[in-house]
């Protein structure tokens, strides 16, 4: 590998670890926001991103959940994606790359990401079907991600997993037969 995508490699690496760390901030303030929209729900306005469904919460327990549940959900598998992919970039060895362990974090990147789009899907959806009752807030359209863009991203990742998972057996057969 050259100087210059060997400096890329880790310059996205370094890129990664950072998005992972905002990410798993933002996790971090959404758990924290529910919980005090639960048992302190007067001091929800001062949280992080002053996201308050206190309203929702005293109309119907069952849509303040479930809204609540695809949002951190969406934002813990976020995390869970970066994550995976920060351990693909560190055990990666670019000499000899088509390995098992490889294979297999493709396969949970490809996963993760129809999974976030599946759940923002539904979640966007269930939002839309509430707003018509008047539960939900308009400021929740920025924790629904692109989720056509997701699984269609999420089913290519799962195609080039599958060509990796072709080539680590193709080299294990050759690696065999030297």
């Amino acid at each position: 590998m050259t100087k210059t995508n060997k400096f890329v490699f880790w310059g996205l690496y370094v890129i990664f670890w950072l998005i992972f760390v905002g990410i798993c901030i933002e996790a971090g303030g959404l758990l924290v926001n529910f919980v005090f929209s639960i048992f302190k729900p007067e001091v929800v306005p001062n949280l992080y991103q002053k996201l308050d469904l206190s309203e929702m919460y005293n109309s119907s327990k069952m849509a303040f959940f479930g809204i609540y549940g695809f949002i951190l959900a969406i934002s813990i598998m976020s995390a869970i994606l970066v994550y995976t992919v920060i351990r693909l970039m560190h055990k990666m060895d670019l000499t000899k790359p088509f390995d098992t362990f490889i294979s297999k974090q493709i396969f949970l990147i490809s996963y993760y990401t129809i999974g976030i789009g599946l759940f923002s899907f539904i979640g966007s959806q269930l939002a839309k079907k509430l707003m018509h009752h008047g539960f939900v807030p308009e400021n929740l359209n920025q924790f629904w991600v692109d989720s056509e863009a997701c699984i269609f991203i999420g089913a290519a990742i799962y195609i080039i997993a599958l060509i990796f998972k072709k080539g680590v057996d193709l080299q294990n057969e050759n690696d065999l037969t030297v």
